[in-house]
């Protein structure tokens, strides 16, 4: 067995602390100005996606989780789709318009978390000058599909 790395051993342990409250953990050989202790935000917690419709129950059986990081130049537009999965995410760049079939908008700014619609008709635009980075969780399943694609319903 290989010797463990005395930072991923100190980082181990400073993991451990938080989940069971020490915290106060110290990156060796750090400025001394930099911050002692975990600092946490929750940014969202919802049974409801951004539109106020209520999530369905989670699905049955094995579950697989997926993460996926989005970039959208400035000025792009996503396709008309739905989701069949429960997905949730936190853009870090930019700013996301998400416009359903309905036409009901959501602007999500950065910093911002978003529940996304599930199995309703929507997409998003990149309406801002700069690119938008948006990082997702999909609560899925093996083999089934993020996104379902509506390429018969025009964008404007």
């Amino acid at each position: 067995m290989r010797k463990m790395k005395s930072w991923m051993l100190a980082a181990i342990l400073c993991v451990s602390g938080v989940s069971t409250g020490l915290v106060g953990c110290r990156k060796a050989n750090v400025d001394e100005a930099a911050p002692t202790q975990v600092e946490t935000k929750e940014l969202i917690r919802t049974s409801q996606s951004w539109d106020g419709v209520d999530l369905p129950d989670y699905l049955e059986g094995r579950p697989e989780l997926v993460a996926v990081k989005y970039v959208f130049p400035a000025g792009q537009k996503l396709g008309w789709h739905h989701h069949p999965v429960m997905n949730y995410g936190i853009l870090v760049e930019g700013e996301l318009t998400i416009i359903g079939q309905d036409g009901k908008e959501k602007v999500v700014h950065e910093g911002e978390a978003v529940v996304e619609m599930v199995n309703t008709i929507h997409h998003g635009e990149n309406r801002g000058s700069k690119p938008v980075v948006l990082y997702m969780f999909y609560l899925s399943q093996k083999d089934m599909p993020l996104a379902v694609q509506h390429p018969e319903i025009p964008l404007e």
